[in-house]
């Protein structure tokens, strides 16, 4: 990994300034604390000069302190705009002068396998790091969350959580949400970040800033989370007391059918859970669990019932 300086271009240099530190507390009793913890820290991309900054939602869910920290070490207080759980994108609002100037935003749809990106993380030009873009395909995270297709880079940046990529002329081509291991397949093969792709923000951002959500009415949410074992979809885990857990669905369970759909991969299950309607629809899901086949009717709910919701300002 070779860090980018003296020589890097002045847009690439202007874009990385952008990149700033994102903490918040979460109140010790909120749905996400057990899981994401109360105290989180990562990163965040200004991309408006009226202090909007773009982060991945995880960072920011449930949160009551946010602060932003600049490269240069000035910190100001935020507040959560907004959070899009299809996305997994969030918006925070700076409340202070950042000093420093918006990243562009690119189009993620255009970059290709093989593409020379940075991946920045907090303090902006010191924390990027050269990589490259190894895959763009599709990707299945197990707490109900699907990309049509995401971003994958390598070598691995250490702050991935919210961090920028950026392509070499400083436009924002996504942000970093996870930290995967052996992302080609081959023995020789090295870890790499998953980024969601900027394009996804485009057509949201306006319904973010105005109603701190995406205005179509929201998926149905099970609180279940899915693994594929072998040829089959297993029940890895339970949000604690969402309709799945509530309607006597056990960890361990494998998942067959959603609806009258056969259930043929995780990213598959959920996108047949979507088709059936809005948050609130009855689900109908069959299971096996030992040698006994469970049919099961669970009315499902909107995830953001669960959380607590950001102030409007």
């Amino acid at each position: 990994m070779e860090t980018p300086a003296l020589g890097t271009p002045l847009d690439l240099r202007t874009s990385l300034e952008a990149v700033v530190t994102i903490r918040t507390e979460i109140p010790e009793d909120s749905f996400t604390a057990p899981l994401l913890g109360t105290e989180r820290e990562g990163s965040g991309v200004l991309i408006r000069a009226d202090g909007l900054i773009l982060t991945i939602g995880y960072l920011i869910l449930e949160a009551e302190s946010v602060w932003i920290i600049t490269s240069n070490g000035s910190a100001t207080p935020g507040h959560i705009v907004g959070y899009d759980h299809d996305s997994g994108f969030g918006l925070i609002q700076a409340l202070g002068k950042l000093h420093c100037a918006p990243a562009p935003l690119g189009d993620s749809d255009a970059c290709k396998i093989g593409d020379d990106v940075i991946v920045s993380g907090r303090e902006g030009l010191v924390n990027a790091t050269e990589a490259r873009i190894l895959t763009k395909r599709e990707f299945a995270g197990a707490w109900e969350y699907v990309l049509d297709e995401a971003i994958i880079t390598a070598p691995a940046h250490s702050d991935w959580s919210g961090s920028a990529l950026f392509d070499r002329a400083g436009r924002l081509l996504g942000i970093a949400s996870l930290f995967l291991q052996q992302v080609e397949d081959d023995p020789n093969a090295i870890d790499g970040n998953l980024s969601v792709p900027i394009n996804l923000l485009k057509p949201i951002i306006d319904d973010i800033q105005g109603y701190g959500r995406i205005s179509k009415p929201p998926r149905p949410w099970l609180g279940i989370y899915l693994s594929e074992v072998g040829d089959q979809i297993v029940v890895a885990g339970l949000a604690d007391q969402g309709p799945a857990a509530e309607s006597g669905i056990r960890v361990g369970d494998i998942l067959v059918e959603v609806g009258p759909v056969r259930a043929k991969s995780v990213a598959h299950a959920f996108r047949t859970l979507w088709s059936l309607g809005p948050s609130g629809t009855i689900v109908p899901l069959t299971l096996e669990r030992g040698r006994q086949q469970l049919d099961m009717s669970i009315k499902s709910a909107s995830r953001a019932d669960f959380l607590r919701q950001p102030q409007l300002h």
